[in-house]
């Protein structure tokens, strides 16, 4: 599907430059002016965001405009917004896509992510959650809801180390702190959650979840977890 391209514009608030228009595809009010407000907290103009309660609408918008940034329900008057993902995903520039989504099933998930979805949060997180995981949609990440990423964990296979593990850490290994924060994050729970747990700041947790990325060589959640169990690291 050939959409006609104009450019994207830039929005400097809070001093961040902000890739626009966006477009909410949401059919809930109250939801959607929810997704509205946030957005307009991290900086953008009411001007810049396209609001679509179905995906005729959200279609209807896409023939005339470019979008940078798209958050998507799945569930919609006229049909599935995984459709409309596989859509946004071969445009060009293609969009930044966060499914914001009240499913949280197998289908619903793979679905959506092998659609193109960039991103996956529940609709259940609150406003906080929500702004953190488009500000990492924006800066080229991919969010999975913990929860999620829980489900897709317990969707793949464990590879056995292929070698017993040593008994002396190196450099790359994790400390007792980062495995211990390592396996609350395989429990599904957020970095707020998990700095209740063990009494430290979300600041520090933020910064140990950093170290272990860095070591274990990998970028999400999900692939920090996977590599920690196939080096035996966890069970």
């Amino acid at each position: 599907m050939a959409f006609p391209q104009d450019n994207l514009s830039m929005s400097s608030g809070s001093g961040d430059a902000l890739p626009s228009p966006v477009l909410v595809v949401e059919d809930e009010p109250l939801l959607q002016r929810r997704l509205q407000q946030v957005l307009i907290q991290l900086g953008y103009a009411p001007s810049e965001l396209l609001m679509a309660e179905s995906l005729k609408a959200a279609r209807d918008l896409l023939a005339t405009r470019t979008v940078a940034l798209a958050l998507v329900d799945l569930e919609l008057p006229d049909g599935n917004g995984r459709s409309l993902i596989e859509e946004l995903r071969v445009l060009e520039p293609s969009p930044g896509i966060l499914v914001v989504s009240a499913w949280s099933s197998e289908e619903a998930i793979l679905g959506a992510l092998r659609a193109g979805a960039t991103g996956y949060v529940l609709k259940e997180r609150d406003d906080l959650e929500v702004s953190l995981s488009i500000r990492s949609v924006l800066r080229g990440g991919a969010p999975i809801d913990p929860f999620i990423a829980r489900r897709i964990l317990e969707l793949l296979p464990v590879s056995p180390a292929t070698s017993t593990p040593q008994t002396t850490r190196n450099e790359h290994d994790l400390s007792q702190r980062e495995c211990s924060i390592l396996e609350l994050v395989a429990d599904g729970m957020t970095n707020r959650e998990i700095a209740e747990r063990v009494s430290l700041s979300r600041f520090t947790v933020d910064t140990h979840i950093k170290r272990i990325y860095r070591k274990l060589a990998v970028s999400s959640r999900v692939s920090a977890v996977q590599e920690a169990k196939a080096r035996g690291w966890l069970s």
